[in-house]
């Protein structure tokens, strides 16, 4: 019975969704364009900026979330504060829900990072392109390796977030103006899924979990204050919104740190919420957890829509559409089967790797043993928040050079 009535649930949410791409398509006619690098954003963008009280060129953030396949434009208001302006439906991701780790493994970066204007590229192979930062100070000091991975345009990737031309024209335009208006530093905030109680529950046995949760602990603050949180890297780990007197080193051991009153308080009432509802999720699919689909299971859900496109046209489909909720017992059970097959496999081949256990490379990615990935010790703004894990620190807006991030929210 809770299956069924979680199958019409998100067949509800899967139509929703549909309304919502079709509500946020771009109407760009290309071949009107004549300058793409300094086309300016249409006009139903700008009057809905007006009324959200944004001005063209005021700070930006980009939100990206690979289970639902979405990218999202958050720009600051007048009071500081950042609200949703533009949502995209992505093209083309590869690889499977987790972190990029190694150089060749298609897996498409998850974390913070800082993005300047030099992560611009007018002059992209894909139409538009901007660099997501790969590796950042997390990702460097914990061995994570890869190379020009970008928000680029042709619906085809290997490890980056391809979007349509018509899109990243849009995404673009975005970045550059408010580049323009004396933005330093654009965070561009990647996750596997919107971290909400009945997601982090449903992937609770996923390998990358303690990875997760540390993410979490900065989507939670960017929930809690809509605004860019500050992020630093120390003992390897991300940590957010910190006061310090000392400096952060990525590899070193962490200087003392407070969070400010105000931030804490918050964060607290927020993690009170959260509880009863991974309580409430735990009850409603108790057993069950959610089954992570291919790259491959991704691309048959919308093999369609490349008919009569060009060959590069790549499209990957949602998680959501190919993936489903399966009894754990199962899940672990087919992970078990597909692991040793793929073992054999290599072994007949003659290239089993000396730690098999250790990195087992699917037909579409690379799935990384848990253990090498760094377990972040509990996040020190709030005991219900697990795991912290080290970032690049962005100023995520003009101001925050003259002002720390906690002067706002005390003033506010």
């Amino acid at each position: 019975m809770r299956f069924r009535h979680f199958a019409y649930v998100s067949l509800m949410a899967l139509a929703l969704a549909g309304c919502n791409d079709a509500l946020e398509t771009t109407q760009i006619d290309l071949s009107q364009v004549k300058n793409k690098v300094e086309q300016p954003l249409p006009p139903r963008i700008l009057t809905e900026m007006a009324a959200k009280s944004m001005d063209r060129n005021s700070p930006i953030l980009i939100r990206i979330f690979k289970e639902e396949g979405q990218l999202e434009i958050w720009k600051a208001k007048t009071d500081n504060r950042y609200d949703k302006i533009a949502g995209y439906k992505i093209c083309a991701w590869s690889g499977r829900l987790g972190p990029k780790v190694k150089q060749g493994d298609r897996q498409a970066p998850e974390g913070f990072y800082n993005l300047t204007k030099a992560n611009l590229n007018p002059n992209s192979k894909y139409y538009l392109a901007i660099n997501t930062g790969f590796p950042n100070k997390y990702d460097a000091v914990n061995g994570r390796t890869g190379t020009d991975l970008m928000i680029h345009g042709a619906c085809s990737s290997s490890g980056c977030y391809s979007m349509t031309d018509e899109q990243v024209l849009e995404i673009y335009a975005f970045a550059r103006d408010a580049f323009q208006g004396g933005q330093t530093g654009v965070q561009l905030q990647a996750f596997p899924f919107r971290m909400t109680a009945e997601n982090m529950f449903k992937h609770r046995t996923s390998e990358n979990i303690d990875f997760w949760k540390m993410l979490k602990v900065g989507y939670d603050n960017f929930e809690v204050t809509k605004r860019p949180p500050e992020v630093n890297v120390c003992e390897k780990k991300y940590v957010f919104n910190q006061q310090s007197a000392g400096a952060f080193n990525p590899g070193g051991k962490c200087p003392e740190m407070s969070a400010p009153p105000a931030l804490t308080a918050a964060l607290a009432s927020y993690d009170k919420t959260y509880d009863i509802a991974y309580a409430k999720a735990s009850k409603q699919f108790d057993g069950m957890a959610w089954y992570d689909p291919s790259e491959a299971e991704r691309k048959a859900v919308v093999a369609k829509s490349r008919k009569g496109r060009e060959l590069a046209y790549a499209p990957t489909g949602t998680s959501l559409e190919a993936g489903r909720m399966m009894k754990v017992a199962d899940l672990e059970g087919m992970t078990a089967a597909k692991t040793a097959t793929t073992v054999a496999a290599n072994t007949a081949a003659g290239s089993a790797p000396a730690d098999a256990s250790a990195t087992v490379k699917t037909a579409d990615a690379a799935i990384v043993n848990p253990a090498s990935v760094p377990v972040p010790t509990p996040s020190p703004i709030s005991p219900a928040a697990t795991a912290l894990a080290p970032v690049e620190q962005p100023q995520s807006v003009e101001l925050a050079a003259k002002k720390p991030f906690w002067k706002f929210w005390d003033r506010n």
